[in-house]
C-alpha cells in the first residue's frame, strides 16, 4: 500500500516559513539536493497541496538563468500528479481538486497502485492530515537556524503522535534529514 509522505524544510525552533512567508532561512545543498531529495522524488508519483502552497509552488517555474540542475528538479516535479485540497480554489485542469472527504481520498489513493503521496502542505492541510492520522512518514529536513517567529510546521495537533526514528542524514551545511514513521 502506497504511503503519505510529509517531506519539508522546518527550522531548528519548528517553523516552515518566516513570520512575512520568507523562506530565504533554506538551504539548497548540494549533497542533499542531489542524493536525498532526487531518491525521494523517484519514490512519489502524487504531490499533495493545500490551495495556498499551490497557488506558490505548484506551477513554479525556475528562472530563465537558474542552472540545469534547478530545471530538471522542478520538471521532474511537475511531472507528478497533483492533488489540491480546497474548498475555495477554482480547478484550473492541471491538479484534481479534493473539497471534501479528505480521509476517504487518501485512503483511496493509497490502496491504488503506484508510488508513495507527498504531503508537500501547507501548514493548515498538514494539520488536519496529522490530526485524520493520514501521515505515514515524516520526512524533515532541520536547517540549522532559530527563527524565533512565523509559521509553525506543528500546531493545533489534537493527540499525540508517537513516531519511530527510522534515518537520521546529516549534510555539509548542517542540515539534519531525519525521516520517522508512525
Amino acid at each position: 500500500m502506497r504511503e503519505v509522505v510529509l517531506d519539508l524544510a522546518v527550522t531548528l525552533d519548528g517553523f516552515i516559513e518566516g513570520p512575512n512567508g520568507e523562506i530565504d532561512w533554506c538551504i539548497m545543498d548540494e549533497d542533499v539536493q542531489d542524493t536525498s531529495f532526487t531518491d525521494f522524488l523517484d519514490s512519489i508519483d502524487t504531490i499533495l497541496y493545500g490551495r495556498i502552497s499551490y497557488d506558490m509552488w505548484g506551477q513554479y517555474q525556475p528562472a530563465a538563468d537558474a542552472g540545469p540542475a534547478d530545471k530538471k528538479l522542478w520538471e521532474t516535479v511537475h511531472s507528478k500528479a497533483k492533488y489540491v485540497f480546497s474548498k475555495t480554489a477554482t480547478p484550473d485542469g492541471k491538479a484534481t481538486y479534493i473539497q471534501s472527504d479528505i480521509a476517504g481520498e487518501i485512503e483511496r489513493l493509497k490502496a491504488a497502485p503506484g508510488k508513495n503521496l507527498w504531503l508537500y502542505g501547507g501548514a493548515n492541510l498538514i494539520t488536519t492530515f496529522i490530526n485524520l492520522g493520514l501521515v505515514d512518514i515524516f520526512r524533515l529536513a532541520v536547517h540549522p537556524v532559530i527563527l524565533g517567529d512565523g509559521k509553525p510546521l506543528f500546531s493545533n495537533i489534537q493527540d499525540r503522535v508517537a513516531l519511530k526514528l527510522e534515518d537520521v542524514k546529516t549534510a555539509k551545511s548542517g542540515v539534519a534529514l531525519m525521516t520517522y514513521t508512525r
